[in-house]
């Protein structure tokens, strides 16, 4: 039985819609999200901080993301998504206000950060389930690598706003101000989109909290660890970025430069989002178990050169970071577009929870051992120190790279074909 095209082109608007809002929400919700390395420079030296501690207040975000997500996460399985994602845009929101309050060294700003990371936990991956509980279909693919960039929109708007409010405003107050994305976030979704009926819900009884037993799924475990490899990269970058690009221009010039150090993070992490999508497109065309490890082993390569650039030529190193990060996000939609689509429906959430869990356990590391490596090879005014620190993040992607690479060329893997 054939539908109308007038009934196919009304499910196609309302499609459409959901994830318009959903993005525009995600969005709004990280305004805080990169404030925290936005001030990292100034937080430092303010604080008298060494880089690993600077480090450890980065990766706490993260921390924070991975304790909070295998629950909420797992929660969208039994109830409504929407209801997780308002709840958490509300705690990111008095985390950023606790945060300008409150904050005032290592501990009191890791903890406020660790809450931040908790509100993300349940917005990013609760917001992707709240979209793919109401749009399915062919297309569903396309959406949810729609959805992922937003998270480089998030973080550019938030490395602007950051940077924009520097000018004005104490580091305290740009906080506060901040805070008020999620409290938008949160409205729109409240207003904006409808609450599903329980019975909507496919796993609503079958899928316990904090359900790691979806790791027996070869596929599964197979996105897992590479989402982690992926994230110990990206958010290791995002969060060392705007101090790396203050110590190239502070080594190669000594004028006025064309764009600060967060408007160049800002403009670098909006490439992301048209990367993600078009390299969501291309690991559908050639195949995600081709294209990932190739998009992998350039990310990790490409990271030793771009360590080593500080001090070659301001546009030269804002020209490599920016391929560097183009590499990094070539497969971030494929990875998450792959796990939704290998995972079956009544056991997603769980899935999405063990994946973030991983991705962002991985994004808790990464900053704090830059930080160490960044210490131990000489500190924040060398050359070879930030080298060997950026080569620390392309490690994960090299190995895994590697290992899909001997994976596809073993005798079981020609017995599989």
């Amino acid at each position: 039985m054939s539908v109308p095209k007038s009934e196919l082109a009304s499910f196609e608007r309302a499609a459409l819609g959901v994830v318009a809002l959903m993005c525009l929400a995600e969005t709004l919700s990280m305004t805080g999200f990169a404030a925290y390395p936005a001030f990292l420079a100034l937080l430092r030296d303010t604080w008298g901080l060494s880089n690993s501690e600077a480090g450890f207040i980065g990766g706490a975000y993260f921390a924070g993301y991975m304790a909070a997500v295998p629950v909420l996460s797992s929660l969208t399985d039994r109830y409504d998504a929407r209801r997780i994602h308002i709840g958490s845009c509300l705690l990111a929101s008095v985390s950023n206000l606790g945060f300008a309050l409150f904050a005032d060294g290592v501990v009191s700003a890791a903890g406020f950060q660790a809450l931040a990371g908790a509100g993300l936990g349940g917005t990013y991956m609760p917001g992707l389930k709240a979209l793919t509980d109401r749009v399915t279909g062919p297309r569903q693919s396309r959406f949810i690598a729609f959805y992922t960039s937003t998270f480089g929109i998030g973080t550019s708007l938030s490395l602007l706003l950051s940077g924009w409010l520097e000018r004005w405003i104490p580091w305290s107050w740009a906080f506060g101000l901040l805070a008020a994305g999620p409290l938008a976030a949160a409205a729109i979704v409240w207003f904006g989109l409808a609450p599903l009926e329980p019975a909507q819900l496919p796993g609503r009884r079958s899928t316990r909290l904090g359900n790691f037993s979806v790791l027996r799924d070869r596929s599964v475990r197979t996105y897992v660890l590479r989402y982690a490899a992926h994230c110990w990269e990206l958010f290791g970058l995002r969060s060392w970025m705007v101090a790396f690009i203050l110590f190239g221009y502070s080594a190669t010039w000594s004028g006025n430069p064309m764009l600060s150090a967060t408007e160049a993070a800002a403009a670098i992490n909006f490439l992301g989002i048209p990367v993600s999508i078009l390299g969501n497109e291309a690991a559908v065309r050639f195949g995600r178990g081709r294209y990932i490890p190739v998009t992998m082993a350039a990310s990790g390569t490409l990271a030793w050169l771009t360590g080593f650039s500080s001090g070659w030529l301001w546009w030269v190193m804002l020209l490599l970071l920016a391929v560097y990060f183009i590499a990094i996000m070539s497969d971030s939609a494929a990875l998450t577009a792959g796990l939704v689509a290998t995972t079956p429906p009544d056991q997603r959430g769980a899935a999405m929870a063990v994946y973030s869990f991983g991705g962002f356990g991985a994004g808790f590391l990464a900053p704090l051992v830059f930080g160490l490596v960044l210490d131990v090879a000489g500190g924040k005014n060398a050359t070879l120190a930030w080298g060997v620190a950026f080569g620390s993040l392309g490690i994960g992607c090299l190995i895994a790279s590697v290992t899909a690479r001997l994976k596809a060329n073993s005798p079981r893997a020609g017995l599989r074909a």
